[in-house]
C-alpha cells in the first residue's frame, strides 16, 4: 500500500482509536492535544506527534485548526526497501519540532499537494513522504554509538520510574537521572536494553498494573491513573496486547483462586 498524504481539521470534542498504520501528524494551523497510549502532549503549527500502529490514541482540536497528516502503512515504500530504516522512527510514539530546513520543506510538500488539483498520486505521495521520513529520521533517529561505555544504573532508573508511574515521564527526566543529554541516553538505553525508554517505562507500568490487579481490590479506572494511563480503555488495550487479555479476566482469575483456597482451607478445618 501506498503513503497518504491528507489535511484535516481535528474535532473539538475528544476522540480515540486505533489504526494498523503509523501515522504522522502535523500542525498547520491552531493547537490540538494528543496522548498516545500514556504519552501526552501538544502540537501547533509547524510541530509534531508520531502515532506508531495499534497504538490507542486519544486527540481534541482547540477552536479552529488544521493538521498534515501522513497516513504510512507498514509496507508502503517509504518504509520499506532502500527505505526500510525509516521505520524506526515508529518504535515509539513521540512529539518533534520542525528545524527550519524542513519547515521550508514543509511549506514546499503543501505547494505540491495544493498544485495538484487531482489529488497527489501514490507515487508522488510515497516520494514526498519518503524525503520528509528521511530527514525526520536524520534528527530524531541518530546512530547508536559502539564505543565502550559505562552501563547505564537501571536500578536507579527502575526506582524514579516506580516513584513516578501515575505521572508523565519523558525521555528528559530519564535521561536527567543518568546525566546524560536526550539522544546520548536514548542511543545507550537502547543498546543496553533492547528497547527504546518509552517501551520500557510502558513495561514497567504495565508491570504494576498487573500487580494491583493481582495483590488489591482497587478499580481498574484508579489502576490506570496510578499507573500512568489517562484512560481505563487505555490501559486496557495496552494490557490486552502485552499480556493476551484484558485486564478483567485477569482479575476474575485471581478472585475465582482466591475463593478456590478459602473454600479447601475450610474444608480441611471441618
Amino acid at each position: 500500500m501506498s503513503s497518504v498524504i491528507r489535511q484535516i481539521p481535528l474535532d473539538t470534542a475528544t476522540q480515540h482509536h486505533a489504526h494498523d498504520f503509523h501515522q504522522i501528524v502535523i500542525g498547520l494551523q491552531g493547537r490540538a492535544e494528543f496522548e498516545i497510549e500514556g504519552l501526552g502532549g501538544a502540537i501547533s503549527a509547524f510541530s509534531g506527534c508520531i502515532v506508531p500502529a495499534n497504538h490507542v490514541h486519544y486527540y481534541v482540536g482547540q477552536g479552529e485548526n488544521r493538521q498534515l497528516i501522513l497516513d504510512l502503512p507498514a509496507d508502503a515504500p517509504s518504509l520499506t526497501g532502500y527505505h526500510h530504516e525509516l521505520s524506526r522512527l515508529f518504535d515509539a510514539p513521540r512529539f518533534f519540532a520542525l528545524d527550519s530546513p524542513l519547515k521550508h520543506y514543509l511549506e514546499f510538500l503543501l505547494l505540491e499537494q495544493a498544485n495538484d488539483k487531482g489529488g497527489l498520486s501514490a507515487a508522488q505521495s510515497d516520494r514526498l513522504a519518503a524525503t520528509f521520513l528521511g530527514c525526520l529520521h536524520a534528527r530524531l533517529g541518530g546512530t547508536a554509538s559502539h564505543s565502550s561505555v559505562h552501563r547505564l544504573d537501571l536500578a536507579k532508573l527502575d526506582r524514579f520510574i516506580d516513584r513516578h508511574l501515575a505521572s508523565p515521564i519523558s525521555v528528559a527526566d530519564l535521561a536527567a537521572q543518568a546525566c546524560l543529554s536526550e539522544a546520548h541516553f536514548r542511543n545507550r538505553f537502547r543498546e543496553q536494553t533492547g528497547l527504546s525508554p518509552w517501551q520500557y517505562v510502558r513495561r514497567r507500568r504495565l508491570e504494576a498494573a498487573r500487580r494491583l490487579l493481582e495483590e488489591s481490590r482497587m478499580p481498574l479506572s484508579q489502576i490506570a491513573v496510578n499507573t500512568g494511563f489517562a484512560h481505563q480503555s487505555a490501559l486496557t488495550h495496552a494490557f490486552r496486547s502485552t499480556f493476551g487479555c484484558p485486564p478483567s479476566q485477569l482479575r476474575r482469575a485471581v478472585l475465582e483462586r482466591s475463593a478456590l483456597e478459602v473454600t479447601n482451607r475450610l474444608r480441611h478445618t471441618t
